[in-house]
C-alpha cells in the first residue's frame, strides 16, 4: 500500500472502531476501504474481521464500568456467540457470499422495529429459562452472522438484549461489545489458521479501531439511553438500505 492508502485504512479503522463501540456496523466503513486499496472481497473480509476484533475488545474495556455486575451474563453469551462464529467463519470459507445477501437487510430492519417499539413488560416476567433459551438462540445465530460478515450485528444484538433483558441500554451496550468482540475474535483465529489474512491490512485496522473504540466509548457512554436507542435505529436503517442497494 502507498502512504496515502495506509492513511485511508487507518482513518477508516478509527471511524469504524468508534461506530462499533456505540452502535455497530463499522465494517461498512473499513470493508469498502480495503476493497478500494486493492484487496479481493474474501481477503478484505477476513482481514477486516481480524483487525476489528481488537477494536471490539477495546470498546468492551471502555465500557467496563457498565459491565460491572454483568460479568457472568457477558461470558455466557459471548461463549455462545463464539461457537456460532466458528460456524459462520466456516460458511464464509465454503459458501458463496450471496447466501446471506437477501436475509441480512431484513434482519437488521426487524431489529430496528424491535428497538422502536417499547418492550412488553410481560416478556420480562417470562420464565428465566425461556428467556435464556431465546436469547441463547439469537446469540448463536448472530455469532454465525458475525463470523460470516457481521455488518450491524451489534444492532441485532442490542435489539435482542433490550427485548429480553431488563437493563439500561448503555449497560446492554457493554455486553454487546463483549459479545461482538468474542465472535469476531474467534472468527479471526479461524481465518488466521485457514484463510489468507493480509496481516498488513489487518494490523492497520487493529491499530485504528483500538484508538477509535476508545474515543467512541468515552463519548458514547455519555449518550442518554433514549438518544442511544434512536441512534442505533437510524444507523440500522441506513445499513439495511445500503445492503438492499448492493
Amino acid at each position: 500500500m502507498s502512504p496515502l492508502e495506509v492513511l485511508a485504512v487507518l482513518a477508516a479503522a478509527m471511524a469504524a472502531g468508534a461506530v462499533n463501540a456505540i452502535v455497530g456496523s463499522g465494517s461498512l466503513i473499513t470493508f469498502p476501504t480495503l476493497l478500494a486499496v486493492g484487496y479481493s472481497p474474501i481477503t478484505a473480509n477476513v482481514s477486516n474481521t481480524t483487525g476489528l476484533s481488537f477494536g471490539n475488545f477495546s470498546a468492551a474495556w471502555g465500557y467496563r464500568a457498565e459491565l460491572r455486575g454483568q460479568e457472568r451474563r457477558a461470558v455466557v453469551l459471548a461463549t455462545v456467540g463464539g461457537i456460532g462464529a466458528i460456524v459462520g467463519g466456516t460458511l464464509l470459507l465454503v459458501l458463496p457470499s450471496s447466501v446471506f445477501d437477501a436475509v441480512v437487510p431484513v434482519l437488521i430492519l426487524l431489529a430496528c422495529v424491535l428497538l422502536i417499539t417499547r418492550p412488553n413488560p410481560r416478556l420480562h416476567q417470562v420464565a428465566p429459562r425461556t428467556r435464556a433459551a431465546a436469547l441463547g438462540t439469537i446469540t448463536f445465530l448472530s455469532g454465525v452472522y458475525s463470523g460470516y460478515f457481521g455488518a450491524a450485528a451489534g444492532v441485532i444484538l442490542l435489539a435482542s438484549l433490550r427485548l429480553l433483558v431488563p437493563e439500561r441500554m448503555q449497560r446492554l451496550n457493554g455486553v454487546k461489545n463483549v459479545m461482538v468482540g468474542t465472535a469476531n475474535g474467534v472468527a479471526a483465529l479461524l481465518f488466521v489458521l485457514f484463510a489468507h489474512v493480509a496481516f498488513a491490512a489487518a494490523g492497520l485496522v487493529a491499530v485504528g479501531s483500538i484508538f477509535g473504540a476508545q474515543l467512541g466509548s468515552t463519548y458514547g457512554r455519555r449518550i442518554p439511553d433514549e438518544v442511544l436507542r434512536w441512534v442505533v435505529v437510524t444507523v440500522g436503517v441506513v445499513v439495511a438500505a445500503i445492503l438492499f442497494v448492493d
